[in-house]
């Protein structure tokens, strides 16, 4: 298993701090989490997943949530 570290809620300051809140601290995820060290990413992938999984296509939601489950399970992620 990969260690990234990030900056705890209590630690953090300024646009981190603004984004925990944002993305409901203190249960944000690990995926976002891991980009604590740099906001812009964090706040970057949010709104990407946000797009993909909600934005405007042809698949449903439930849809694009089913194939990120599958690829989940394929690459052995435990989340």
């Amino acid at each position: 298993m990969a260690y990234i570290p990030y900056v705890p809620f209590e630690e953090a300051e300024g646009l981190l701090a603004e984004l925990y809140d944002r993305y409901g601290a203190p249960e944000v995820d690990h995926i976002i989490r891991v980009h604590s060290l740099n906001p812009r990413s964090m706040r970057d992938h949010v709104e990407l997943y946000v797009h993909l999984m909600r934005g405007p296509g042809p698949l449903t939601r439930a849809q694009r949530e089913m194939i990120a489950v599958a690829v989940s399970s394929a690459n052995h992620c435990f989340y």
